[in-house]
């Protein structure tokens, strides 16, 4: 091989540079992950109530279950049913609290039933309980009838329960199969289908008693359906470019985080590129805005950039997120993965923020990923037949390896950044990439 050429490996989700050899070890560079769902569960961190410990019932004693949930039956004393509520409520603020009633789907059932309670103190306590069991994807099964009033009462604008049932459905929709279940309630939706979830999503004020700010995690999570992916990448229906001024939106890192997400997954279609390239959607500057700092370039260098990157103001700030961030620069290498995609990326100047960002990056796990980027546009083409780099197979020993060596560098990474955190004298890390 050429000295200093780039090999190229990929598979259909993922595009893996593999750095040139050196004293005959090669060295590889891991892409983003596969289509996935928002970054994190809505965990609610919830105790006892009146600063009681919660005694877990004997995993071996059904009979005591059984009397527990005799209070949470609708029929109950309203007292002993708020107790009993609490009582399950604060059992899933723990592991094993939540492992425990996630084998018993009679506790969601009922469950989902108190949420419908006229007491909006015991409805929201239910909510409360039932958001942290769907982190459990045991006990998904028993969400599943109850989908089509969730999603009932998320798209209601007079529901003052619309933000308990929204971070339901974005617990509920990370894992691949309940995301397919709600995909198929939401097509049978009166007014039906994604475009709902769309429009409250845009609608500023939809509901006056609900931020529906989890939205944003639930259109994540379900565009890791291809169903969901041809529905946001229709361009006959513009909805893609409705979401994209939402990467930058202040009010809710949730919000932003979500359709960030979103855009991510929906890069894994290479068959959109050119249409996400153009001048129609125009996405590159809506991942590399949040990403560019207040740097001032040389003329030659700013003229490269796209207009909206030109001549920020000195108080501009780059995403604080850096789970976000690094979701960006997934994104924004997912475009890389052919040969259309690498040439307009470098012809934007998306070397320029990212060689910025390089410098000023902190997270060990975002400046991985802005390296690996930085690679594929400064690295050579990839040899015939592979341009393609979400189209090459991995053999399954490499893939292992491949991953086995990018947790090594994670983690040899997160030392490095622990290890100046401690030391009192100045970083020894090195600057960025040099102009």
């Amino acid at each position: 091989m050429p000295s200093g050429q780039k090999r190229w490996l990929g598979s259909s989700h993922e595009a893996r540079p593999v750095r040139p050899e050196a004293d005959g070890q090669p060295s590889f560079a891991t892409p983003p992950p596969k289509k996935r769902g928002a970054e994190g569960h809505v965990v609610l961190g919830l105790t006892a109530p009146a600063g009681r410990s919660v005694l877990l019932p004997s995993m071996d004693d059904p009979q005591a279950a059984e009397e527990l949930l005799v209070f949470l039956r609708p029929e109950a004393r309203p007292d002993l049913k708020a107790q009993a509520t609490q009582y399950v409520m604060g059992l899933t603020g723990t592991l094993e609290g939540r492992q425990f009633l996630a084998g018993r789907p009679a506790f969601v059932e009922a469950l989902l039933l108190l949420a419908r309670e006229p007491s909006m103190a015991i409805a929201k306590d239910a909510y409360r309980a039932l958001i942290n069991l769907a982190t459990e994807p045991a006990s998904h099964g028993a969400f599943k009838k109850g989908l089509a009033g969730q999603l009932s009462l998320l798209l209601n604008p007079a529901s003052p329960l619309a933000d308990e049932a929204c971070a339901l459905l974005a617990n509920l929709s990370r894992e691949e199969a309940s995301c397919r279940d709600l995909w198929e309630a939401l097509e049978q939706t009166a007014g039906g289908g994604l475009g709902t979830l769309v429009e409250a999503f845009c609608t500023e004020g939809f509901n006056a008693q609900a931020s529906l700010h989890y939205l944003g995690p639930l259109l994540s999570n379900l565009s890791q359906l291809p169903e969901a992916r041809d529905y946001l990448l229709d361009p006959s229906r513009c909805v893609l470019p409705r979401l994209l001024p939402y990467t930058q939106y202040s009010g809710s890192v949730i919000r932003r985080g979500g359709v960030v997400g979103m855009l991510r997954n929906c890069c894994f279609d290479h068959r959109h590129h050119e249409w996400l390239l153009s001048e129609a959607v125009d996405l590159l500057p809506f991942l590399l805005l949040p990403l560019a700092g207040p740097e001032e370039f040389p003329e030659e260098e700013m003229e490269r950039l796209p207009l909206d990157l030109q001549y920020l103001p000195p108080e501009k700030q780059r995403e604080p997120d850096p789970d976000i961030r690094k979701m960006l620069l997934e994104a924004t290498l997912l475009l890389t993965a052919t040969p259309l995609g690498r040439q307009q990326v470098r012809a934007k100047g998306a070397y320029l923020v990212l060689r910025e960002l390089h410098q000023w990056e902190r997270d060990p796990r975002a400046r991985a990923t802005c390296e690996k980027l930085i690679q594929v546009l400064i690295g050579d083409e990839p040899q015939p037949g592979m341009e393609n780099l979400l189209e090459v197979e991995v053999p399954a020993e490499v893939e292992e390896r491949l991953q086995r060596l990018d947790q090594e560098e994670q983690e040899a990474a997160l030392e490095e950044e622990e290890e100046e955190e401690r030391s009192p004298g100045p970083s020894t890390r090195t600057g960025g990439l040099q102009r």
